[in-house]
């Protein structure tokens, strides 16, 4: 296959794999209904931005070796009617990087919170033993050009398993479709609500993924459900992991090792299990534990996971991902423990399907209870946009449990709040999976350095 079409281009992880394979000498086109930063300048700076925005028919021609469809796009998009009509073959996203990884050995890291990080951390320390790889992240990491590679040489691919839908016309879970050689669960906290209307549906589709793992399991020994499906599994190695032993001295994490104690650029607890299950993935591809130490000690994280936006010597501002439940949680915890003596200002987006759901809302009581301030935003459009019921700030107050909550539904009275605060010793963690309606980090931290 050398011509291939993405309808749906402007997906994080769609235009990723269009630009890999484009660096890998395929001829690349594309179409959406909408692209946006960073996609859009990325897509422009390998001439793989479509000159138009829409689907279009037209592109689809019989010279087509195959088309990818994104998640984004339905199954009447009049470009997949058309590909179909001509016979053309249709991969999913998850499909098609299967398809060029099924002679590697593939290492396949999933779990509700922490595969991204893990990944990172696998490919942080491959990269620093010099050993080859091909991968897929769902963020982007300093010192890697994008979020997939895939090339003819390398012998591993290392894939971030996702347990969302496939494509609009494949309701299976991202990675099952991998088939793991091995096979990582962080940990399993019910997130998706609209696929997986119940947790024990949510729990099959992680059972699924470790029944499928023919070499090696790595699981979190700390997770009650992981654990369960660890104690299931039969016929393959398990590895059970748990937190890395560590101490905080001066405002810095260090692991305790056998050869001494190693600073850290990272922090938090659930780091240090990451870290843990990442030392156990790269020892099934030849690193040891002096290497893997070695290495770990310049990772900083991956994107907006706990990433530092600015400080000063009174303030600190970090970005994280956080959304769900047992994400807010452990991120909230990780940043308390490092600064136990700071004022603490948490503020999370509502931003997800799950957490926009007044059913779920409940599954957010007291996760911000260790923040000293804590700050809620949600977008009343967002809501409607996703096609659910309206919630309301007394729902919010109810769910998280919490009377001193200050929730907000416009981005200015929010920056105006957080600017306002004036407790010496701050740190301010911004915590979404979008930009609280429109919210650059950078200029609000500066911002907040300067109040």
């Amino acid at each position: 296959m050398k011509k291939i079409h993405f309808i749906a281009i402007g997906g994080s992880a769609m235009h990723n794999l269009a630009i890999a394979l484009h660096l890998k000498g395929y001829e690349i086109t594309g179409s959406d209904d909408e692209i946006f930063n960073p996609a859009k300048g990325r897509l422009e700076k390998y001439g793989l931005l479509p000159d138009s925005i829409g689907w279009n028919p037209d592109k689809i021609t019989p010279d087509l070796d195959a088309v990818i469809l994104g998640m984004h796009a339905r199954e009447d998009n009049p470009e997949l009617l058309k590909a179909k009509e001509l016979g053309i073959r249709v991969f999913s996203y998850p499909e098609f990087l299967y398809e060029q990884s099924k002679d590697k050995l593939r290492i396949v890291v999933g779990g509700s919170h922490g595969k991204t990080t893990i990944t990172a951390m696998i490919l942080h320390v491959l990269q620093h033993c010099h050993i080859d790889c091909d991968y897929m992240v769902g963020a982007q990491l300093e010192g890697f050009e994008v979020m997939v590679k895939l090339s003819h040489e390398a012998k591993i691919m290392v894939m971030e398993g996702d347990e969302y839908l496939t494509s609009p016309i494949d309701r299976r879970s991202k990675f099952h479709l991998y088939k793991p050689n091995v096979g990582i669960i962080s940990g399993i906290a019910w997130d998706h609500i609209n696929v997986f209307p119940t947790f024990p549906q949510y729990v099959d589709t992680f059972r699924t993924f470790a029944k499928m793992i023919d070499r090696t399991f790595i699981y979190c020994n700390d997770d009650e459900n992981v654990r369960m499906l660890g104690e299931e599994i039969q016929g393959v190695n398990k590895e059970p992991y748990t937190v890395h032993p560590y101490v905080i001295r001066d405002g810095i994490t260090h692991l305790l090792t056998d050869g001494g104690e190693i600073p850290m650029l990272i922090f938090g607890k659930h780091n240090m299990a990451n870290l843990n299950a990442a030392r156990l993935a790269c020892r099934e591809v030849g690193v040891s534990d002096a290497q893997f130490y070695e290495a770990i000690r310049t990772f900083k994280g991956a994107s907006k996971r706990l990433e530092l936006v600015c400080r000063d010597e009174n303030t600190v501002i970090y970005k994280d991902f956080a959304h769900s439940p047992s994400k807010l949680k452990a991120t909230i915890g990780a940043v308390r423990e490092q600064y136990p003596d700071w004022h603490l200002v948490a503020c999370m987006e509502l931003h997800t399907f799950s957490s926009l759901s007044k059913e779920f809302l409940v599954q957010y009581a007291h996760v911000m209870d260790a923040a000293d301030e804590a700050m809620i935003f949600f977008d009343h459009h967002a809501v409607a946009h996703k096609k659910l019921p309206p919630i309301t700030s007394e729902m919010v107050y109810d769910a998280f449990a919490r009377r001193d909550l200050h929730i907000f539904n416009e981005t200015e009275p929010l920056q105006a709040s957080l600017l306002a605060i004036c407790q010496p010793k701050t740190v301010f963690l911004l915590m979404s999976s979008g930009n609280f309606g429109g919210i650059v980090f950078e200029d609000l931290g500066k911002k907040l350095l300067e109040r």
